[in-house]
C-alpha cells in the first residue's frame, strides 16, 4: 500500500483535474478512485471523511501519506518531484503565478462550487450568483495576463497557474456557456493549453469514458 499512489477525485472536479495534470507532467503512475460528489454525495460519507476531514475532493495518498487540498498536493509533488518544475525561477514570476492561482482558487472556484447550490432558494438564483463571480474572475485574469503571459500564463514555462486556469475556464464554457471573446488572452491560452498532452490525456471527458 505504501508504494501505491491513489487519487481520490471526481471526473468533472476542476480541483481534481489540476492534480491530475500535475501528476501527468511528473510522469507518475497512480490509481484514481471515483468519489461521486454530485449524485451519490460520496464525499459526505464517514468512510471518505476518514480520508479527508473537510469532505472535499481531491485527496492524494502518496509516499505513504494522505494530502488534501489541490494546491497543497501540487506543491508537495513539485517539491518531491521537481522535474519538470511547476514554479517559475524568479521571485516576481512566482508572485505573478500565485496571483493567477489565487484569483481562481479563492475568487472563482469556491463561489461556483456545487456544494453551494442547496443554500439558494432556486437553481436560477444559484446560476446567477455563480455566473457573476465567474465573469468577474475572468475579467481579473484577463488583466493580470496582460502583464504575465508569454507562451503560457506566466512567461514561457507551464506553471501552477496554467493548471488552475484551464479547468476553471472549462467550467465557464461548459456550465455557463460564457463567450470567451471578451477575454482574448484567456481564450488564446485556454485553446493552446487544451492541445497540450497533459491536458488532453487528463481531460474530464477522457476520465469519464475510462470509468465506463
Amino acid at each position: 500500500m505504501a508504494n501505491t499512489t491513489i487519487l481520490y477525485g471526481y471526473w468533472l472536479s476542476s480541483c481534481t483535474w489540476r492534480v491530475r495534470v500535475a501528476m501527468h507532467l511528473k510522469n507518475m503512475a497512480f490509481e484514481e478512485r471515483s468519489i461521486d460528489i454530485v449524485r451519490e454525495k460520496a464525499q459526505l460519507t464517514s468512510q471518505f471523511r476518514a480520508i479527508n476531514p473537510s469532505q472535499k475532493v481531491p485527496a492524494l495518498f502518496v509516499d505513504g501519506a494522505t494530502i488534501v487540498e489541490s494546491m497543497a498536493i501540487i506543491d508537495y509533488l513539485d517539491d518531491t518531484r521537481p522535474d519538470p518544475p511547476l514554479k517559475p525561477s524568479t521571485p516576481l514570476q512566482r508572485a505573478r503565478m500565485q496571483e493567477i492561482c489565487e484569483i481562481v482558487v479563492s475568487g472563482i472556484q469556491p463561489l461556483q462550487n456545487i456544494g453551494l447550490k442547496s443554500y439558494f432558494e432556486t437553481d436560477d438564483k444559484y446560476t446567477v450568483f455563480t455566473k457573476h463571480w465567474t465573469e468577474r474572475g475572468l475579467q481579473s485574469l484577463e488583466e493580470l495576463l496582460k502583464n504575465s503571459a508569454g507562451a503560457y500564463s506566466v512567461g514561457d514555462q507551464m506553471t501552477k497557474a496554467d493548471l488552475c486556469l484551464v479547468p476553471q475556464v472549462y467550467n465557464a464554457v461548459t456550465r455557463h456557456k460564457l463567450d470567451l471573446g471578451k477575454y482574448p488572452i484567456v481564450s488564446k491560452l485556454y485553446e493552446k493549453l487544451l492541445k497540450e498532452e497533459s491536458f488532453r490525456k487528463t481531460h474530464p471527458m477522457i476520465v469519464k469514458d475510462q470509468k465506463k
